[in-house]
């Protein structure tokens, strides 16, 4: 595969925004991905199944989990320093906090469901203890789990979403190009009445003699048709073709979770910082943070393992000073805006229960924007 390729194209061959002829700021990545920072992988569990009326507790089904490992498996345990913005609380992140607390977290990070979000974390507790036991030896875990609402599209009373799926999503975790739209916990999300869910980006940062990078993954499940808005152009008010199909009434329970990591040398207030500049990203298409909308941040940089492990000892850590951030702000907002337009362009029309449809973006649209 070609360094250009990932940014055209998922693995399994689904286009990216880059795929059409839209002029898009800043430099990606090599994958265009939250991956692209080194030792930050992703995996997923997808479940998909039935069709026709719901049944609570047998389908259909159109969830999933999301599993982001903040550092390799092995180093897992070591801190990050990070920081956490809520634009919009109607929503749920565990672990924000001692995140406030003390401007770091450790173990992994799961997305899914909203109805699954308590299972998502605990069954990381579980893996933790399978694949490194020593970790919660003679301390406490407090994972990050966060959750946007399928109920339109999926079974969500269902509770379908089980520890079997987490730890799949979690020992899935890898590196380089990663799929996105409906996979893992954004199976069954929507976007300004568009298929949407899973969606990545990344920017490169130069600072000095230096190169780093800024990462960002979406779970996408928010915005009104009306206020959609591509690269600065917004769609007309009276367009409502391809329309979303309500088999059921579909109630405003929309949602984003972000997750930006970056392996830039920043402090924990510079990390919440980063986070504060996520809705601007989703602004720019034409998100307005909406009474239900659960827009929830997080943001982390793998830098300065050493000053996050220390004990009976002075810390010592390195970090880009605060009057040198603008150029990682542009990149957050960059990414944050090419994450969520990737979530909607690599997407497929979907039909959930009781015949509720969703279209996906139509692809003529970006040919000819």
């Amino acid at each position: 595969m070609s360094t250009i390729e990932p940014h055209l194209r998922t693995p399994s061959g689904k286009p990216r925004l880059r795929a059409f002829a839209l002029a898009l700021d800043g430099t990606p990545g090599r994958f265009n991905a939250i991956t692209d920072v080194p030792g930050v992988t992703v995996g997923y569990s997808t479940l998909i199944s039935g069709d026709g009326p719901l049944q609570v507790g047998t389908g259909p089904v159109r969830t999933g989990v999301t599993a982001i490992l903040p550092r390799l498996r092995g180093e897992l345990a070591t801190p990050v320093f990070a920081g956490v913005f809520s634009q919009n609380g109607n929503g749920e992140l565990t672990g924000a906090h001692i995140i406030e607390e003390t401007g770091a977290f450790s173990l992994p990070i799961t997305i899914t469901n909203t109805h699954s979000c308590g299972v998502a974390r605990d069954g990381t507790l579980r893996w933790m203890h399978r694949v490194l036991p020593a970790a919660l030896d003679s301390a406490w875990g407090l994972p990050v789990a966060a959750e946007t609402y399928d109920g339109f599209l999926s079974d969500i009373n269902g509770q379908h979403i089980n520890f079997e799926h987490v730890a799949a999503a979690l020992d899935g975790a890898t590196g380089g190009a990663i799929e996105e739209g409906s996979v893992g916990g954004g199976t069954g999300m929507i976007s300004f009445g568009f298929k949407a869910g899973s969606g990545t980006a990344s920017r490169i940062v130069e600072w000095h003699d230096s190169r780093y990078t800024v990462g960002v993954f979406v779970q996408a499940n928010f915005g009104k048709r009306r206020n959609f808005t591509l690269r600065g152009r917004r769609i007309r008010p009276d367009l409502t073709d391809p329309a979303v199909f309500e088999g059921t009434p579909r109630a405003e329970k929309g949602s984003i979770i972000a997750v930006v990591a970056s392996d830039a040398p920043f402090l924990a207030h510079q990390m919440k910082r980063l986070a504060r500049r996520v809705p601007l990203g989703i602004a720019l298409t034409g998100g307005y943070g909406y009474h239900s909308s659960g827009d929830i941040f997080l943001a982390f940089s793998t830098a300065n393992s050493e000053a996050a492990l220390a004990s009976g000892r002075i810390a010592c850590a390195g970090f880009i000073p605060d009057i040198d951030i603008d150029p990682f702000f542009d990149a957050v907002v960059q990414g944050v805006e090419e994450a969520i337009l990737n979530a909607l362009v690599a997407n497929e029309d979907m039909t959930g229960r009781d015949g509720n449809f969703v279209p996906a973006l139509p692809k003529e649209w970006l040919n000819n924007w």
